[in-house]
């Protein structure tokens, strides 16, 4: 046998060698269910993506103030008992 046959017979039959791996590893992949684990893996990062821009909308959308009430008064009377601007 000449160079040229052996190179090519020892060529081919790494070609076929390295095909039969990657179908075993797609066969593999098939099996232990893993291109439904990737898109469920994709889905996951789809939706917490979609939540942060949800919350940064709403946060930046929100007004800091409703209008000229600033903070919280903390009443000195008991509601129940005396009704403002009334009587008992």
């Amino acid at each position: 046998m000449d160079l040229q046959r052996i190179t090519t017979g020892v060529t081919a039959a790494a070609v076929v060698g390295a095909a039969g791996g990657i179908s075993g590893g797609q066969i593999i992949d098939n099996i232990t269910d893993g291109p439904s684990k990737r898109e469920a893996t994709q889905l996951e990062q789809i939706r917490e993506v979609v939540a942060e821009e949800v919350y940064n909308q709403l946060k930046n959308a929100w007004p800091e103030t409703s209008g000229p009430v600033k903070g919280l008064k903390v009443p000195n009377q008991d509601y129940k008992e005396v009704i403002p601007n009334g009587t008992k």
